[in-house]
């Protein structure tokens, strides 16, 4: 979502909100997937924290951990709920994005709430997460025809 995900964020953006994303992307920034990288360190280790290096490779895991255990619950699920797979996976990703980057990463206070950001910001991780719930129906499928 790099390219396609920002090109579509800023073409929904007013200009002010494209300037001041851009004078503001010149500082680097610690997501929710790092943070929780070194909440999970610090826990794990008795305390010690992850540098500035750790975070940038522990947020990806992190982030793909979390959407392989999310895909599994949805895999078991749409065994037995048509409800799970409605959309074709599509009500599952908004599902997901509700609970988890409106809900849950804010209220964990790893991020401000949606209600500090432009809506326009939500643009792009909430085509993602649709993206991802079909793409997670796709390989359910897939897998489902081979077994």
């Amino acid at each position: 979502m790099t390219g396609p995900g920002k090109k579509l964020q800023e073409a929904l953006q007013s200009e002010a909100e494209n300037q001041k994303q851009e004078a503001a992307s010149g500082e680097p920034k610690e997501d929710a997937t790092m943070k929780t990288a070194d909440v999970i360190t610090q826990t794990t280790t008795g305390g010690q924290h992850l540098s500035w290096e750790g975070k940038q490779k522990g947020g990806p895991i992190v982030h793909y951990a979390f959407g392989a255990i999310m895909g599994g619950l949805y895999g078991g699920l749409a065994e037995y709920s048509s409800f799970a797979r409605s959309g074709f996976g599509a009500s599952f990703g908004s599902t997901l994005f509700g609970v988890a980057d409106l809900f849950a990463v804010p209220a964990l206070h790893l991020s401000p709430p949606a209600t500090d950001q432009p809506p326009s910001s939500l643009t792009s991780p909430f085509a993602a997460h649709i993206i991802y719930g079909v793409t997670t129906e796709l390989g359910r499928r897939i897998v489902r025809a081979v077994l």
